[in-house]
């Protein structure tokens, strides 16, 4: 599979194209709908998201709620673009309305890709970077991976996501006994912290961070089960699978960091203490006593679950600016504020759930083919009849 997005920040929709989705797939809006709902929730957003209500819209390549095997088209309406329709049209302006319009943009904010893609592609108006490098743009990646969770679901793969720390505030209570109850007691949660004591600490973090005009950042945590042993390749570094899954986990705003299993952990113990030991057993074939590799051994899946992290900077947009320079005049001054959040690490749980997802779901389908769903059923229940017996 693969997909492409397209849309501005403020543009009138934000769009995203998947191919190679199997045929047969149950599918409609609602599948959807959830994770970008999910997606605007949690504690310390911002006012757009009293403004977006999103909802996406379906196009193509879903007839009466099965998939047909073409292309998907899916759309996300920003319900703010009506403010914005002279500043981000396509048209050109008029003398008369480039008047009106808002200057552009000469201001870089630290932390943004303003500076870096102005010089880049010769843009004058930075506004031409802002827009599309905003975070508006996971709305999209987030349907995505919404789909692909609908294809991992429908094969017996279940995906989790919660956080692990805000501001320096650590979760330690994070055991849980199946996925659906982390995805439970996840959606429960403000900050999507399965650690009580930790989640009324982080509220805290967050206020804190928000009456003084700064941003915090933290971990997330994805896991997935139900994934079976052999999925990504050890004959070509690119096509190890942890390799995918750590560059999909870096694609996302503001992410800086990526763990898998114990992670960095593993540079401080002895060999003993990291691999995870093999047994076996007739009903259930092989499996580890540790999943101390969150679920890969040479860039293959290992039937254990898939457990990766990701580090979230704090967003770079505060109300307490930072300085830089204007690309125009050269002169220093305190850089602009835009609309943001004091922290996105409860909604970046979200995103990185269905970055991690779809990643997972196109290996899937390239190992056990894409035509179908019958099909890959069929395969993938005889491929685990072989590992069971190997």
């Amino acid at each position: 599979m693969r997909y492409i997005t397209a849309g501005e920040s403020h543009g009138p929709q934000l769009t995203t194209i998947i191919e190679g989705v199997p045929a047969q797939l149950e599918l409609v809006a609602e599948d959807i709908n959830v994770d970008l709902k999910r997606r605007q929730g949690g504690y310390g957003r911002g006012r757009r998201m009293q403004i977006e209500k999103d909802q996406v819209q379906i196009l193509s390549g879903v007839r009466h709620g099965r998939t047909t095997g073409a292309p998907i088209a899916l759309v996300v309406e920003n319900k703010d673009w009506t403010h914005w329709t002279k500043v981000m049209g396509a048209e050109p302006l008029s003398e008369e309305e480039e008047k009106e319009v808002k200057r552009q943009v000469s201001r870089p904010r630290p932390g943004h890709a303003d500076l870096n893609g102005a010089i880049k592609y010769g843009h004058r108006d930075m506004r031409n970077v802002l827009e599309r490098s905003s975070a508006r743009e996971t709305t999209v990646r987030v349907a995505a991976g919404a789909v692909a969770k609908k294809i991992l679901h429908t094969f017996g793969i279940q995906v989790g996501g919660h956080v692990l720390e805000i501001g320096g505030v650590k979760a330690s209570a994070i055991q849980y006994d199946t996925i659906d109850d982390l995805r439970e007691r996840s959606e429960a949660s403000p900050v999507r912290c399965l650690d009580k004591e930790a989640e009324a600490k982080m509220i805290e973090a967050i206020d804190q961070a928000k009456q003084d005009g700064d941003s915090i950042g933290g971990i997330v945590e994805v896991v997935i089960e139900g994934v079976p042993i052999g999925l990504g390749s050890h004959v070509h570094y690119d096509r190890k699978l942890d390799a995918k899954l750590a560059a999909a986990m870096m694609s996302i705003n503001a992410f800086k960091g990526v763990e898998i299993g114990i992670g960095f952990e593993a540079a401080r113990r002895p060999g003993s203490q990291v691999h995870d030991e093999i047994t076996w057993n007739e009903e259930d074939g092989y499996s580890r006593q540790t999943n101390n590799l969150g679920g890969f051994e040479g860039g293959m899946t290992t039937g254990m679950p898939i457990v990766i992290r990701g580090v979230m900077k704090p967003i770079p947009t505060l109300y307490k600016p930072l300085q830089s320079v204007d690309i125009d005049t050269k002169e220093p001054f305190a850089a602009s504020i835009e609309r943001s959040d004091s922290c996105a690490v409860p909604a970046a749980s979200v995103v990185a759930e269905s970055v991690i997802a779809w990643e997972v779901a196109n290996a899937l389908l390239e190992t056990f083919g894409a035509d179908r769903v019958e099909a890959i059923s069929e395969n993938i229940e005889r491929h685990n009849e072989h590992a069971r017996k190997f």
